[in-house]
Formats: structure tokens, C-alpha cells, sequence
């Protein structure tokens, strides 16, 4: 490692094979070796003694709303970029709508690319679009560079973002299916939303009730049979409903190529517990029961559930009213997802290596850069974080970097502070000073 050209070391280094005490040589912006904690930095190398921290991996986050260009006054890249990088997050994955124009053709791809450079705090990829009316333009988009395609079965909530009716979506899904790509779903039945009580108002059980867990099990049922039909990759957003589960396990034991993810805000808050005209707790599909919580734990304890992302979607302080009908439905949580997680995580008996597979591992392989992200291994980026997991803070709302300051998180005490997150080598958060943006734009033949 004699061209090393920075060395960090913990007693406690999170890599593939465990948690270890390790030394980790880096050069050129990559891991070039996790050496023995003890073993002599080489001549000229950097060595950054990080004490019983623990280095972890930077965390992926495959669904962050950037909102940027088009509705920038909601987040940025600038700011989403700076909210991540502070919460331990290296790379994020920009989701196709709530900017204008959304990312449906190559020549809104190359806008959000412009838009993006130069902004980014952190390495940043991007979705495409599947709509009704732009099947012609998803190869096109496949082949520069998006990671896949995301579709809603039900309104999108932005009138430039259709949904896909089901033979709509069996066209689109062909169509993805011949160049073997991902299509990304936001899963609920529009006439089971059609059908349930639509009371609006401030009580958050109304809300609840108007996105019943039927609709989410109901549109699962179909991509799962559309994804079985093709031979298709499909992944399920947002899972919210554990009534989903039993059908997703024995969709994986059939061999359908499905993978599923969940939201920090689905396993670590509860409906139980929303107070009545709270909305920055309002997101679709909602926030459940304690029961249900428990099971989407369970299954992502044993696999049935892959992942876990934030679904970052805010928007303006004055788009969320205290009538849950007309809200808007997104909750911030790029900055505090990882305290978040790992909070309600050690109180049910898991470990940083686990909360490092669902968030960092399992979400670089869904986006197809397990080979240079998501772990502490030789040849990967040196992308990290430096955790003190037994400290505490309380979440001050005015104290993120999020651009609207909206958290269902106020005043929240959680575990894991973040002292420092890495970037190809290079320090770019420490307790919360920021150097300039350093993220590079990322496509998936990258």
C-alpha cells in the first residue's frame, strides 16, 4: 500500500465479513485495502485516528425528490445535497418527478444534469420516467444512463407525472422487460382509493382511512402477476402495509424477480401516535398502526422486505396544512434517517452491520453500483461515515439542512450522531462544517 494516500482508523470498522478494528488505506479517492488496526500507515500517508467510532460505509439512498429545476423553492440540489451528506449519506438517487420538466425523455435528463452539477454535495444519480405516452423514449432513456423507471399505479399528486392504468402498465413493462431494466412502482389501486371515505379534515384517522391497506395489496397483487408475466425486474416503493407481505414472500420463493423497500417514517412512527392536523406526519401511502410497524420489522429482519430509503419529499411550510385532504403528502428525512433507523433499531435488538445492509449495501446492489458502493471493501469509493452511536441529540428542527424545516422528527431524541462524512477520500462534513460541493453525477453504466 506504499501509494496510499490517507489511512483511517477505528476500533470498529463495519465491513462485508463484520465489525472489526481496522485500519483503511485509501488513495486516488478508492478503498485500496482494510488493513490490520495495528498495521504502520505507509510513509507519506495521512492517518486519521477516529478513536471507538465506528466507520460505516456512506449510506445510498435510492428515493430522495430533489424537486430541482421547477419546483426548487421545495428542496434543491444544493440543499438536499448538504441535508444527506450531514446524515451520513454519500449518494443519493434523484426520483423523476416533482421537478419541472420531470425526467420522461433524454432531453429532461440532460436538464436535471445541467441543473444538478456543480450543486451536489454528494454523488447523485437519477430515475426515468414511465408514463402513459413516452414508451418510445424509455430505451432511449435506459441507455443514457438512468437507473430505471418509476411508475404509479394511482395520481401522483402533480399533473405532469400520469399514472399507468394496468394495460398501460404491461406495455411499459414489456417494453423495460426486452432491455432487462427496473421498473420502480409506487403500488396503490386507484379504485380501492376511489372507494374508500374521503372525509378530509384535521383527524389523522380519517386520513388513514381514506388509504386503506387493500389498495396497497391489492396493486402489489397485479405487479407481481404483470412482473411474473415478463420476466420482468419490478421493485415495490414505500412499503407501508404489512397485509402485503405474505404475498411478496411467496412471490421471492417462486423466483419472481421482485425486491422491496421501506421508509424510515413506517418503522419508527405509528399512527397511534399522530397528532390530529399534523401533517408533516402525512405521507402515501400513510403511516400505520404499532402492529403493523412490528411486522415490516420482521420482515425486514428476514428478508422478505430488501431496503430502506427515505422517500425524501418535501415541499413548502405553507403546503402543509392542518386538513390531511389537502396536504401535501411527503415527509423530510434525508438528515436524520440513518438516527432515525438505528434508533428504533437497537431498541429491537439489531446492529449497525444490519442497519448498513438495508441502507447502504442492499440499496447500492438495487442500482446496480455494489461493485463500487456500499461497503468497506478494497476497489470500492472511499465514501463514509464516522458514527458515535451511543450519543444522543434531540432533532431542532432549525438545526437541518433540509431547505423547508418540516420534521415529523421535532423534538425527538435520537441515537447516532454523525462526526464526519467521507467523499471519495475527502472530508466533507465535519459536525456539521461543509466544504464546497465535491458529488460527481452518476449513470448506471458508470
Amino acid at each position: 500500500m506504499s501509494d496510499a494516500e490517507l489511512v483511517l482508523r477505528s476500533t470498529r470498522v463495519i465491513t462485508p465479513e463484520g465489525t472489526r478494528a481496522a485500519s483503511v488505506a485509501v488513495a486516488g479517492g478508492t478503498i485500496r485495502a482494510v488493513l490490520p488496526y495495528d498495521a504502520a500507515a505507509p510513509a507519506g500517508a495521512r492517518l486519521e485516528d477516529l478513536g471507538d467510532d465506528v466507520l460505516l460505509p456512506g449510506l445510498v439512498d435510492t428515493h430522495v425528490h430533489v424537486n430541482d429545476p421547477g419546483r426548487t423553492e421545495w428542496e434543491g440540489f444544493w440543499t438536499a445535497t448538504r441535508a444527506a451528506a450531514a446524515g451520513g449519506i454519500t449518494t443519493l438517487i434523484d426520483m423523476p418527478l416533482n421537478s419541472v420538466p420531470p425526467t420522461t425523455t433524454v432531453a429532461h435528463l440532460r436538464t436535471k444534469q445541467e441543473v444538478a452539477a456543480g450543486k451536489a454535495h454528494i454523488d447523485v444519480g437519477f430515475w426515468g420516467g414511465a408514463l402513459p405516452d413516452n414508451l418510445k423514449e424509455l430505451r432511449p432513456l435506459h441507455d443514457a444512463g438512468v437507473f430505471g423507471f418509476k411508475a404509479f399505479l394511482s395520481p401522483s399528486g402533480v399533473d405532469e407525472f400520469p399514472h399507468l392504468d394496468q394495460e398501460q402498465l404491461a406495455r411499459s413493462l414489456a417494453e423495460i422487460a426486452a432491455f432487462d431494466g427496473l421498473l420502480i412502482v409506487h403500488a396503490e389501486d386507484p379504485r380501492h382509493l376511489a372507494a374508500a371515505p374521503q372525509q378530509g379534515g384535521p383527524r389523522y384517522a380519517d386520513f388513514l382511512a381514506s388509504r386503506p391497506r387493500h389498495a396497497e395489496d391489492t396493486a402489489i397483487a397485479h405487479l407481481i402477476e404483470q412482473a411474473r408475466r415478463f420476466n420482468a425486474r419490478v421493485h415495490v416503493l414505500h412499503l407501508s402495509s404489512s397485509d402485503a407481505l405474505p404475498l411478496i414472500a411467496a412471490a421471492k420463493a417462486e423466483g419472481v424477480r421482485i425486491t422491496v423497500e421501506t421508509c424510515p417514517h413506517y418503522l419508527t412512527l405509528t399512527a397511534e401516535e399522530v397528532p390530529d392536523g399534523a401533517s408533516e406526519f402525512k405521507c402515501c401511502p400513510p403511516i400505520r398502526e404499532a402492529a403493523n410497524q412490528d411486522l415490516l420489522w420482521q420482515a425486514l429482519a428476514d428478508g422478505t422486505i430488501d431496503c430502506v430509503v427515505t422517500d425524501h419529499s418535501p415541499s413548502t411550510a405553507d403546503l402543509k396544512t392542518d386538513d390531511f385532504a389537502t396536504a401535501w403528502g411527503g415527509i423530510s428525512g434525508l438528515q436524520l434517517s440513518l438516527a432515525a433507523v438505528w434508533t428504533e433499531a437497537r431498541r429491537r435488538g439489531h446492529g449497525l452491520e444490519d442497519v448498513v445492509r438495508w441502507m447502504s449495501e442492499r440499496t447500492a446492489r438495487l442500482v446496480g453500483l455494489q461493485t463500487r458502493k456500499g461497503a468497506i471493501a478494497a476497489g470500492h469509493d472511499a465514501d463514509f461515515a464516522v458514527l458515535a452511536p451511543e450519543e444522543t441529540f434531540t432533532v431542532d428542527p432549525a438545526a437541518l439542512q433540509h431547505r423547508n424545516r418540516v420534521t415529523a422528527y421535532a423534538g425527538r431524541t435520537l441515537h447516532g450522531v454523525v462526526k464526519s462524512t467521507w467523499l471519495h477520500g475527502e472530508r466533507i462534513v465535519t459536525n456539521g462544517e461543509f466544504t464546497g460541493p465535491k458529488g460527481r453525477l452518476l449513470g448506471r453504466t458508470d
